[in-house]
């Protein structure tokens, strides 16, 4: 069975009907089609409910197994077959695309400035950090990178979602870096363009305009060994 994750297509998708395709140990659930996001590249998991009927499951973790997303729910009680209703918690999915949209931004922002290279992210929903990796890191720049980073979120750039075909991928700057980290069976590329200002390849969801972000706040820098940075960041309302 081919999975659909319907957030690759539209992170704004709340809510979705599915079947239950499997259930193991009583509370790990495949279903054949999902917008639940799992555990994965830096962004943390969707949470939410699968209903069937007035009987509701709590989703409280999702990840990716052998190429199927499971959803582990709260108590037992689904069966293969079930025909399901799902709602996935919005104010949390939310968060975490507005996180992941300013995510690409402070990259792109430190990149152009020193040549970092990103090494790792971990996006929360109160706050989250970037690992990079740059010989003599300048701290008291990092209040004029934060002016730049909010600079780009008031512009308001559309953000899209586009395939491309690897070998034209890495024609992209900001993406040949990339190059040797993707295994070489993965032949299509799903790149996320910031409008005029930066395209990465990504698997998570995002916010449709940097408007949404609302103001980004640089925490703290720290270094975690010869190069080695890790800084935190915060995204604020407006």
């Amino acid at each position: 069975m081919r999975m659909n994750p319907l957030y690759m297509d539209d992170s704004y998708l709340k809510k979705f009907n599915a079947r239950v395709v499997s259930v193991s140990d009583g509370k790990f659930v495949v279903l054949d089609r999902t917008a639940f996001y799992p555990n994965s590249g830096g962004q943390m998991h969707d949470t939410g409910v699968i209903a069937r009927g007035a009987d509701e499951f709590l989703v409280v973790f999702v990840g990716k197994f052998s190429g199927k997303i499971s959803h582990e729910v709260s108590c037992a009680g689904l069966k293969t077959g079930d025909e399901v209703e799902c709602a996935i918690d919005w104010d949390r999915r939310y968060r975490m695309m507005r996180a992941h949209t300013a995510a690409h931004i402070i990259s792109g922002v430190i990149h152009e400035k020193t040549g970092a290279q990103i090494t790792g992210n971990q996006l929360g929903c109160d706050k989250s950090r970037i690992d990079f990796n740059v010989e003599g890191f300048d701290k008291g720049l990092m209040e004029s990178y934060e002016g730049m980073v909010n600079e780009v979120v008031s512009r308001a750039l559309p953000v899209t979602i586009k395939t491309l075909a690897r070998d034209e991928a890495f024609k992209i700057p900001s993406i040949s870096k990339l190059k040797m980290q993707l295994p070489v069976y993965i032949k299509e590329l799903r790149i996320v363009d910031i409008e005029g200002f930066d395209m990465q390849a990504c698997g998570g969801t995002h916010v449709r305009n940097t408007s949404e972000i609302g103001k980004v706040r640089l925490v703290k820098t720290e270094n975690k060994g010869k190069n080695s940075k890790r800084l935190y960041f915060e995204v604020l309302d407006g």
